[in-house]
């Protein structure tokens, strides 16, 4: 039985990265700053503090691989310093580490890494990195590194990871939806490319299993967008709630955000961010929840949760 390190354990990707693997019948060293529960194939270790003086020696011992999912993101407070040093310096700290040790490390870096919260084109992994903020700075950095050490590093760049008890944007959309108003925003027509939690586990075992080449970066994303308004409305039917009466106008919405208050997040409601995930494709992987049935289900979750 191979044994995977995870990093970021207790994380919205990590804790169901953890009990996918576990399920998929790997042993899971699980790194993580908060305790996490007992089960059956988990072995629950404390997380190195990636903005300070990191030790690897014991976390990598016996483990055949490393899946590093440990990163600052919404913070929105967070400083370029402590992005570089948690999402790029402590990367490269464990490759280091890990070189001669492991057959494979998968590094979840994010679309971020290429492209601000809206992209004129849809992307590829050809396209050169622009209108980065903090964030995907940080994880290019780290993508970068990882290719100067020639580490045996499969890179994976999901888009927008949709699951139960999200944060950041999703999160505010789910509490928007969970309110009793009559309200549809099919005005916001903005496509985005997605991947359910569920698709991105599986895709780390696709690397994890050889599937995928040392040295590749691949976009991990459903090959089909879906709006900004049809993602409101797959969470208000998750929700049980009236799919609404009162449609927000598309003209109103985007005179809302020229406001100094939401303009931070025009692109992030008004532009696309639709990308192709043909090259992971390409070697086999092919995503299996598509993202109406995604949005659903992360309200189905969050109702019963």
């Amino acid at each position: 039985m191979k044994r995977i390190l995870v990093t970021g354990a207790s994380g919205f990707v990590g804790r169901a990265l953890v009990a996918h693997l576990a399920g998929s019948g790997y042993a899971v060293r699980a790194a993580s700053r908060k305790p996490l529960p007992k089960g059956e194939g988990v072995e629950s270790v404390p997380s190195p503090d990636l903005a300070g003086k990191q030790d690897w020696t014991a976390l990598l011992r016996g483990v055949d691989a490393v899946v590093h999912a440990a990163a600052i993101a919404h913070t929105g407070g967070s400083d370029e310093a402590r992005y570089d040093a948690v999402n790029h310096l402590a990367v490269l700290a464990l490759a280091q580490a890990a070189q001669g040790r492991v057959e494979r490390l998968v590094f979840l870096s994010s679309i971020r890494a290429q492209s601000g919260a809206a992209a004129p084109r849809i992307l590829t992994e050809a396209d050169a990195p622009e209108r980065l903020d903090a964030y995907g700075r940080s994880k290019l950095a780290a993508e970068e590194g990882l290719r100067r050490m020639a580490a045996p590093a499969i890179i994976l760049r999901p888009v927008l990871v949709v699951g139960s008890q999200p944060s950041g944007n999703l999160a505010t959309m789910l509490r928007l939806a969970r309110l009793n108003l009559p309200l549809r925003l099919d005005g916001l027509v903005a496509r985005r490319s997605i991947v359910a939690r569920d698709d991105l586990c599986r895709a780390v075992v696709h690397a994890l299993q050889g599937r995928a080449g040392i040295g590749e970066t691949y976009i991990v994303a459903h090959p089909d967008p879906i709006s900004i308004g049809e993602m409101f409305a797959a969470l208000r039917q998750g929700l049980g709630r009236h799919p609404g009466g009162v449609s927000v106008p598309g003209p109103l919405l985007r005179g809302l955000m020229a406001l100094p208050v939401l303009r931070a997040q025009r692109d992030n409601l008004l532009g696309d961010l639709v990308v192709s995930p043909a090259k992971l494709m390409a070697t086999g992987f092919t995503p299996m929840v598509a993202p109406h049935a995604a949005m659903l289900q992360m309200a189905a979750n969050g109702v019963r949760s």
